[in-house]
């Protein structure tokens, strides 16, 4: 396969741990996206989203979509809304296979509350795993879409990347 391998999916589905795991194993580069933004604009993504605002960011997302989505052969982990934009969407499908990673919402929360700040996921115990329930409802139709989908809840890292692996090797 000489097109990319798209990670998405909400956030805490482990997008960026098990692509830094999955290109090495299938011998590409990996490519961040927010990492990239922040790289890109020289700021940290909660504090864009305090100082500029979600839409700011969105913008920032859509023009780091586009220059990564020119290229072949890597393995891009996005962010979890990134394919909520249908362009996004469009760019990254043409540039390659795209894996959907999926979690139930209780251990998105377990996940997502040990690893510091998710400007989308304000508050914090009930209020926070509600916003998380709502905003995996809003999302789904856009997960929905991906080639394939893995729900990483129970597994290990490296029975996901044997499955993703398993997967890749039937395109």
């Amino acid at each position: 396969m000489k097109g990319n391998v798209i990670l998405t999916g909400f956030m805490g589905t482990g997008k960026t741990s098990l692509g830094k795991m999955l290109a090495p194993k299938i011998g590409r580069p990996f490519v961040d996206l927010d990492q990239k933004i922040e790289e890109d604009f020289g700021m940290k993504i909660p504090a864009i989203f305090e100082k500029h605002g979600e839409s700011f960011f969105r913008d920032l997302e859509k023009k780091a979509v586009r220059e990564v989505s020119g290229k072949r052969g890597l393995v891009i982990s996005t962010g979890g809304g990134t394919i909520k934009d249908p362009e996004n969407f469009e760019l990254l499908k043409k540039s390659g296979v795209i894996i959907c990673l999926t979690a139930e919402p209780e251990e998105i929360l377990n996940r997502t509350s040990r690893r510091g700040e998710r400007p989308v996921l304000d508050g914090g115990g009930d209020e926070r795993l509600e916003t998380i329930k709502k905003l995996l409802t809003e999302r789904q139709k856009f997960y929905d879409l991906a080639d394939y989908k893995v729900d990483t809840t129970d597994w290990s890292p490296l029975q996901i990347i044997d499955d993703i692996c398993k997967y890749l090797k039937i395109l």
